[in-house]
């Protein structure tokens, strides 16, 4: 049976993959060593080996199509692209970029579950008098890895098949392969225990200073934050997020500048995906950069203005822009907000661009200076320190502890260099908090995840979005993507599309 190959198939892809010895999550990173499979994870470097193959399928999941399905099809971005996912032509026959979303998380999740039942097995033989303490760091970021798959499949599927068992032989890939939808809010729930279990044994650090840009304890918080808000445990999320401001403190300490894709790993990140290049060598890159940029003529003119940082080679594809509602009203050419000149391009050093009308270009915060073709190797910014103090800010709304709520949201806006917010009431309060959310988080592919999170995901896209395509095009139902075709029928029935099915696709 075919769901059979596949995860055979990718169950020795990710023995194979583990066991070279790469430097974390640093991809680029030649092998120091092999590890024989007979002799593969009784020591501490071939578990954190095991591990390096967990983050492979990130680098697949974060490209340009991700950012159109998470930023273009929202109330605050556009693209006028002929491709189907920006058009929402979409359904269980045509999944499109959904089908790679599916099988890259799930690719992930079973290496994590191969990887955590290593681990648990590991005599860790290299550590003299190993015990649990030296384990459960090593469980822990497979955990945290596995919890961001998960977080992915809930935020773009819905509900989704949730496992954690080893895929070890034909009766357990049955098993699998007949799973149906989990509830999103068990799936989550699971995940948000077993972290609290796990996080406090690891190092108490900024992800900047944990060795090799692994996920450790700043990421696993993030995670259950992330998690608990989508299931309104509003304690978990605070409990987590305040243990995020003892180990990162003052959001004032990190300047704005640092929130450009370019300047990769700094103090304030959470998590980003590593890209690296290196002319006629190493190259792992993507090519977010090709839509965020003004349209190149191939000489170093770039929408009618020379830009020299940012070079000859570029290939630049149909461009998203912010829309109407973000740049007359969010964030204005005008307002005193600092990171205008980073969201949006209107002018390079005093020139303006050609054709931006009333709508600029994407800013500098995505561009990649040097780019060659399409080769993008900027870092792509997932999570940072901003984003969990709007989360805390979000949380104390929700639990109407005003004060604290408006001290938070006032740390982004003093960031930012705006006045600060005066309450009104507790409606109001919230939309700021959303909106602020799209002012500092722009591109950083949560938009869509936000707005379906709080129910407001269609009304907000179609009242706002400046491409009609779209607008003629989107439903109700495609807050979430479909499950592809294939996979349901692979499923046996297990599962379904039945918010598309009422809509007749």
């Amino acid at each position: 049976m075919r769901t059979h190959r596949f995860l055979k198939k990718y169950l020795l892809a990710a023995t194979a993959t583990a066991a070279l010895l790469f430097s974390a999550c640093d991809l680029d990173e030649h092998p120091t060593s092999f590890v024989g499979p007979k002799d593969y994870y009784k020591t501490r470097a071939q578990c954190l080996a095991g591990l390096n193959a967990c983050y492979i399928p990130i680098n697949s999941i974060y490209d340009y199509c991700f950012l159109i399905m998470t930023e273009g099809v929202t109330d605050l971005m556009y693209i006028t692209s002929g491709t189907k996912d920006a058009q929402l032509d979409i359904s269980p026959a045509k999944p499109l970029n959904g089908a790679k979303i599916w099988t890259q998380c799930y690719k992930g999740v079973m290496y994590c579950n191969s990887t955590i039942a290593a681990i648990e097995r590991s005599p860790l033989s290299d550590i003299e008098e190993a015990s649990e303490a030296d384990r459960q760091p090593l469980l822990a970021e497979g955990m945290v890895l596995r919890s961001f798959y998960y977080w992915l499949l809930t935020c773009v599927f819905g509900d989704v098949p949730f496992y954690t068992k080893e895929v070890a032989d034909n009766s357990v890939m049955m098993e699998i392969a007949r799973l149906g939808r989990m509830p999103a809010k068990d799936t989550r729930d699971y995940l948000i225990d077993e972290l609290k279990r796990y996080v406090p044994f690891m190092d108490q650090v900024r992800s900047s200073e944990v060795a090799d840009n692994r996920m450790g304890a700043a990421m696993g918080w993030m995670m259950i934050a992330k998690l608990a808000q989508w299931n309104h445990r509003w304690d978990d999320a605070l409990e987590a997020l305040g243990e995020l401001e003892k180990i990162y403190g003052d959001l004032q300490q990190y300047p704005l500048e640092d929130i450009m894709f370019r300047n990769k790993n700094t103090p304030e990140s959470i998590f980003e995906v590593q890209r690296t290049y290196t002319a006629g060598g190493l190259a792992v890159t993507t090519n977010v950069a090709a839509i965020c940029t003004p349209s190149h003529n191939g000489k170093g003119i770039y929408d009618g203005v020379e830009i020299p940082e940012m070079g000859t080679g570029m290939t630049t594809w149909t461009s998203m822009r912010p829309n109407s509602y973000f740049c007359d009203g969010l964030q204005t050419k005008k307002g005193s907000d600092k990171r205008k000149t980073l969201n949006m391009a209107w002018e390079y050093d005093g020139k303006p661009f050609s054709n931006v009308g009333t709508r600029p270009w994407l800013g500098p915060k995505f561009w990649c200076p040097g780019m060659q073709n399409t080769a993008d190797f900027n870092n792509q910014k997932i999570f940072r320190y901003a984003d969990a103090v709007l989360m805390m800010s979000e949380c104390y709304a929700e639990q109407e502890n005003i004060d604290e709520s408006i001290r938070y949201l006032n740390m982004i806006k003093e960031r930012a260099g705006l006045a600060p917010y005066t309450f009104k009431n507790i409606e109001s309060l919230m939309e700021e908090i959303q909106k602020e959310r799209g002012r500092e988080l722009l591109g950083e592919f949560q938009r869509k995840f936000d707005l379906v999170r709080w129910g407001i995901w269609y009304q907000m896209t179609y009242d706002y979005t400046n491409y009609s395509t779209l607008k003629e095009n989107m439903l109700p139902c495609h807050e979430y993507y479909p499950i592809p075709d294939k996979e349901v029928v692979y499923s046996g029935g297990a599962l379904d599309n039945k918010a598309y099915n009422e809509y007749g696709m």
